[in-house]
């Protein structure tokens, strides 16, 4: 039959659309992954057994388990229970806590690298242990992790097209849609695949020059 991507204009605002929820999703999920990140990365040095080792067994829950899975009991499992999340927020949610685990290892391996005697310090100016973590130890931990989180941020917006099998209308289910109505699968993929490319590189270049500047601070 060939190729025709003369279909494209006529469902581009469609696919557009979806590009928008595809970054949009993938924005409120990387906040929610950077800071819970460090909070569970404070936790798990710093916090007391008792504490801890609940959220131990969160991390090992979500390492050990796919992502499509973690989708799917989030959306589909805690509505069961009473619990009726809107796809999107489940998306958001979904995400942000399997990266958050990732990220919170990223942290605690450069929190960790922090010389020891700058809390030392901290504490002889009355600052708390926790006021310590705060403003010095945290601080510098964040400045030297980006370029791996900016990794997984990269890593997240690709994962954000499984959040289309709950009927979010992100960027490749929108394609679908299109595809369902012209039957032109190839010529939309390939489309999806350049918007994908576009957003990659702007993610790049904005990290780029988070880093920059990071080191320019130093």
């Amino acid at each position: 039959m060939g190729l025709d991507f003369s279909v494209i204009p006529k469902y581009l605002d469609i696919v557009l659309l979806g590009a928008l929820w595809t970054i949009a999703i993938t924005v409120c999920a990387a906040v929610v992954s950077f800071f819970g990140g460090i909070l569970l990365a404070v936790i798990a040095l710093f916090a007391p057994a008792l504490v801890r080792w609940p959220f131990r067994v969160f991390s090992f829950l979500f390492l050990g388990t796919p992502l499509l899975l973690q989708l799917f009991l989030i959306y589909f499992g805690l509505v069961q229970i009473g619990v009726d999340v809107p796809a999107f927020v489940a998306g958001v949610v979904g995400l942000g806590l399997h990266f958050v685990v990732y990220n919170s290892d990223l942290f605690q391996t450069s929190i960790l690298a922090v010389d020891k005697g700058q809390i030392e310090a901290a504490r002889t100016l009355g600052l708390s242990r926790w006021q310590a973590l705060r403003k010095v130890v945290v601080p510098q931990a964040v400045r030297d992790v980006i370029p791996p989180i900016g990794n997984n941020m990269i890593a997240l917006l690709k994962d954000s097209a499984l959040v289309s099998v709950i009927g979010v209308s992100e960027l490749t289910l929108s394609a679908q849609r299109a595809i369902g109505s012209t039957y032109r699968p190839f010529e939309f993929y390939v489309l999806v695949a350049a918007i994908y490319y576009i957003i990659n590189l702007v993610m790049e270049a904005v990290l780029r020059r988070v880093e920059r500047r990071i080191q320019a601070s130093k």
